[in-house]
């Protein structure tokens, strides 16, 4: 007999997975301590859940995946072969219907190239903003710079200029962190920059004094300067367009927890985590923290095993960093639903704040 931890290690499913699958009755186990509670799987099950995780990979839908297994383990090869069949007839269909769009896509993508609205980095700026905001504000969103290749437009800091107010914006798509500055000088037109990471650390290794500095774009090059000229950051900016975050940055009213961030930063490393599953070749699997706020509002991680409605899994590396990154002794956590971001505020503004996408523990 193998425990549940084993059937994960050996069948390719997640614990969460497999709990979701007995729960389903599509793989219900052998035996279930009555006492403990603990599942135990037999022997001829590991061939069932190695094929049941091949099914899910290749996207079959649920009740196919249910009468796939019943046919094979009554034998009734005709039965798998035809619902093999018909689910890859509508893959093929699917990828044929997904083409069509893409081309489409292209095609609008094309007709924006040759006819390209106004750009948002085209004008000339200069403005004065404090050292000390600014220095806070990179702090606040360096950590959430992507570093994958395949999306060169996230690998900087985004500088959006409008009115008398810098928003310091990064994003790898799994978090995204938004930071505002106070300029003076500009009080123009919007403007939009990507500061690509390290001129963004070169700029941040300037912001040591209380003196403003000053902050200038001409075209596709952006500088940073001391007051008095003698010391100065500059480069060229990223030739890409940043996504539109202002449409990320709502979360669904929920549940607002306060928590004392040297401790929970503790009981974050400490707690218990999962592993989340590979779903995808370029996936990583990483560890999660699940957290739930109890009704006199604390912040709990929950144990595995622990499961219920309103649980949020997110990368527990990724909720260190944020926890840093917010530089309080007390930040404020914002739920919404369990698919909804989990947002990290500084009590003290609503501008200044992180959002860790959440983490799906079930198939």
């Amino acid at each position: 007999m193998r425990s549940i931890g084993e059937m994960a290690r050996d069948s390719g499913l997640g614990v969460s997975a497999l709990r979701f699958y007995d729960r389903a009755g599509v793989l219900v186990p052998a035996w279930v301590d009555p006492v403990s509670g603990y599942r135990w799987y037999g022997p001829e099950q590991l061939e069932e859940a190695r094929l049941l995780a091949r099914l899910r990979r290749a996207g079959m839908p649920l009740a196919d995946v249910r009468l796939v297994l019943a046919g094979w383990s009554s034998a009734d090869t005709d039965l798998v072969r035809k619902l093999l069949q018909t689910h890859l007839r509508r893959l093929e269909q699917g990828l044929s219907d997904a083409r069509g769009e893409f081309s489409t896509l292209r095609a609008l993508l094309d007709h924006r190239e040759n006819n390209p609205m106004t750009s948002l980095r085209t004008a000339t700026v200069k403005l004065s903003v404090s050292a000390l905001e600014l220095a806070a504000a990179l702090d606040a969103v360096r950590f959430a710079v992507s570093t994958d290749p395949e999306l060169p437009m996230l690998g900087g800091v985004l500088f959006d200029i409008e009115g008398e107010a810098l928003d310091v914006v990064a994003t790898d798509r799994y978090r995204m962190a938004v930071a505002r500055a106070d300029t003076a000088g500009h009080g123009g037109t919007r403007v939009q920059v990507i500061v690509p990471a390290p001129l963004a650390d070169a700029m941040r290794a300037l912001l040591s004094d209380e003196e403003p500095v000053q902050l200038a774009v001409d075209g596709d090059r952006v500088t940073l300067e001391t007051e008095d000229g003698g010391r100065q950051a500059a480069g060229q900016c990223l030739d890409h367009d940043f996504p539109d975050y202002r449409r990320l940055v709502h979360v669904p009213a929920g549940r607002r927890a306060l928590v004392d961030v040297p401790a929970f930063q503790e009981a974050v490393r400490t707690g218990p985590v999962r592993a989340s599953e590979v779903r995808k070749p370029d996936d990583v699997s990483c560890e999660l923290s699940v957290l739930k706020v109890t009704d006199d509002g604390t912040v709990t991680i929950c144990e595995d095993g622990d499961d219920g409605q309103d649980q949020v899994a997110v990368n527990r590396e990724f909720l260190l960093d944020a926890l840093a990154a917010g530089a309080r002794d007390q930040l404020v956590l914002e739920f919404g639903a369990p698919t909804a971001p989990l947002a990290i505020r500084r009590p003290d503004t609503r501008d200044t704040f992180s959002m860790l996408m959440p983490v799906r523990l079930e198939d």
